[in-house]
């Protein structure tokens, strides 16, 4: 199953999954994800590595397969993406699938950040692949 990624996507995944499980079971166990945060810089308490794993553990094994992690980078893609969504949506306030300047201008503006016309245009110029003066969703990516 390839959860909506593409071949090139999952081998990736894959190389990531295959640097946490150490001992190479296929898993990844409490210990080796404690691990891996603690090279992160990140001490995390047992309980909250348990946690963590329930909540990616569909088979209830207290470990992480390559599919289950599969499976919550896809949740995580979609989440990130209905983000985005929502940015969008923040931008388009007229709703018509595209960000003018104004758009941009006054979005900014209610999350308090001012920029001059120049760098206002700067940013419109630099995501409008098509070039029509406004930028669509595709081109917010």
């Amino acid at each position: 199953m390839s959860h909506g990624f593409t071949k090139e996507q999952v081998a990736e995944l894959h190389q990531a999954f295959d640097r946490v499980d150490k001992n190479k079971d296929g898993r990844i166990n409490v210990q080796e994800l404690g691990d891996v945060m603690k090279q992160m810089g990140k001490n995390i308490p047992e309980k909250d590595l348990k946690a963590l794993i329930s909540r990616i553990d569909t088979d209830g094994d207290g470990t992480i397969s390559f599919e289950e992690f599969l499976t919550a980078m896809e949740k995580y893609k979609k989440g990130s993406k209905e983000e985005l969504q929502a940015v969008f949506r923040v931008f388009d306030q007229n709703g018509d699938g595209y960000i003018t300047m104004d758009e941009l201008k006054q979005g900014l503006s209610q999350m308090g950040e001012t920029l001059s016309e120049e760098e206002l245009n700067d940013m419109i110029r630099v995501a409008d692949a098509d070039q029509d003066g406004k930028v669509n969703y595709e081109e917010f990516l």
